[in-house]
């Protein structure tokens, strides 16, 4: 059982910036691809970003391409996600996600992921 746990969201107006974090746990952290996925109430999970195990690839949603940048530690068993020039639209639950390894993954489709941390709310006024 791999348990993710975000942090980082907070209040922020409009152009500003945040930095996400997600702390992961178990060995297997670093051998698995890891997206960032978002949620307004009432709507879809919406994938963010996505990278691979080492850090060396990374996938972006066309909304944040430009505008967010993730990354990974993987000694420290973390992954980041930097928002800068944040808007409005930004505003959602953000969660970090990990499959479980082997699996045959999609880094844009949530049901590539089988393990979610508990979502960081960023809130962004206008």
């Amino acid at each position: 059982q791999v348990q993710l746990v975000e942090s980082g969201g907070g209040l922020v107006q409009a152009g500003g910036s945040l930095r996400l974090s997600c702390a992961g746990s178990g060995r297997t952290f670093s051998l698995n691809i890891m997206g960032w996925f978002r949620q307004v109430q009432g709507k879809e999970r919406e994938f963010v970003a996505g990278i691979n195990w080492n850090g060396g690839r990374t996938y972006y949603a066309d909304s944040v391409k430009g505008r967010f940048t993730i990354s990974r530690d993987n000694a420290k068993n973390t992954v980041y996600l930097q928002m800068n020039n944040l808007n409005p639209e930004d505003t959602a639950v953000y969660y970090c996600a990990a499959p479980r390894l082997y699996s045959t993954s999609i880094y844009s489709k949530a049901g590539s992921y089988d393990y979610w941390g508990q979502g960081t709310q960023v809130t962004v006024s206008s």
